[in-house]
């Protein structure tokens, strides 16, 4: 993407002047987009050491200026923060979880709708209009701050969204079917999700569990595992696609112990909710015991986590809200279990 202090640099080369030395014009504080995301992703550390190497490079300006500042796909099973990885991403950088293109490949299952994502060829209805999925402030970002673009559920697009993808990969750009626009992907950081081959590699892991097989060290399944998602995701995508991808993430089941990790961050998110009503909720030790054994599930992972607190806590935090309209700020609600394993609610005040 051709900005100002590009050009400026250019033209005092030309000139036969050095240019002065610079920082980044990336403004984004690499410790501390990491940090946010440590703390909120578990059981990924490896997926997540990727990530802030290529960060790294970003930050660092040296990639091609003919491409997309990255290409990412993030491969594993649902429920393991694949997703969420690009919202907190784009949360840390942007201040926004929301600041980010997302497309989802399921609305684009089918070939017709391939459209949708470069508009109307000519001739047809709405192609003077332009009109495109893409967020074109979303997709540019700007000159401190990288765009972000996620692809979610890639394995369900249609074979012209591929190879507008692989256009994109290899270019940096996106001409729109009217003719009279172009998209700029060259200062995105692109990432895509899939969910490949997560059902056979379950069933596979399952297999393992019984027999001599579950005594075989654990560096050997992790990359018996990989290999297995490898061939899922050359069954399911062309090598020239794969091809333009800089890095393939995988993205493990999450397992025993992060139960606990996943309950605090559950409440976590519920206590920022819960901010706006002036109220914090502490949980006492039994009550979070009680949510981790109800909530995990490795098939389902963080969803199922989440499914456990609107089911059994949110509900009562509700009532205790709707029934103490009059109560101070700064309040306070500690939960816990009764004798017949019901969540049980208790109000103080601030003073209390």
């Amino acid at each position: 993407m051709p900005f100002i202090n590009e050009v400026l640099e250019h033209n005092q080369r030309m000139g036969g002047s050095t240019p002065p030395m610079r920082q980044s014009r990336f403004q984004f504080d690499l410790d501390k987009v990491m940090q946010s995301l440590r703390s909120r992703i578990t059981g990924q550390g490896a997926a997540l050491d990727a990530i802030a190497a290529s960060l790294a490079l970003t930050k660092a300006e040296l990639g091609d200026p003919r491409k997309p500042l990255a290409v990412m796909l993030l491969m594993g099973p649902t429920g393991v923060g694949k997703t969420e990885t690009v919202r907190l991403l784009a949360e840390a950088i942007h201040g926004r979880a929301d600041a980010l293109c997302r497309i989802d490949m399921n609305t684009l299952a089918q070939e017709h709708y391939a459209a949708s994502l470069t508009g109307a060829p000519p001739g047809y209805v709405g192609s003077k209009e332009g009109n495109t999925l893409f967020d074109r402030e979303a997709i540019e970002g700007s000159f401190g701050k990288p765009g972000i673009v996620l692809f979610d559920e890639l394995e369900k697009a249609s074979e012209p969204v591929i190879r507008a993808l692989m256009n994109i990969f290899d270019n940096g750009q996106l001409r729109l079917s009217s003719g009279t626009s172009t998209l700029d992907f060259r200062n995105s950081l692109i990432f895509m999700t899939s969910n490949v081959g997560a059902q056979s590699l379950w069933a596979w892991q399952q297999r393992q569990q019984s027999g001599w097989r579950r005594w075989l060290p654990e560096a050997l399944r992790a990359r018996q595992e990989q290999k297995h998602q490898q061939l899922a995701l050359e069954k399911a995508f062309a090598p020239e696609f794969l091809n333009r991808i800089d890095q393939q993430l995988i993205y493990r089941r999450l397992g025993d112990d992060q139960i606990m990790i996943l309950v605090e961050l559950a409440l976590q998110r519920l206590n920022n909710r819960l901010a706006r009503h002036q109220v914090q909720l502490v949980a006492q030790p039994q009550l979070k015991s009680w949510l981790g054994k109800q909530g995990f599930d490795r098939r389902y992972g963080a969803r199922a986590m989440a499914r456990s607190f609107r089911q059994h806590l949110e509900p009562e935090v509700a009532r205790a809200l709707l029934q103490t309209p009059d109560r101070p700020p700064g309040c306070m609600l500690l939960a816990d279990l009764d004798a017949q394993h019901r969540v049980r609610l208790t109000l103080k005040g601030p003073d209390d």
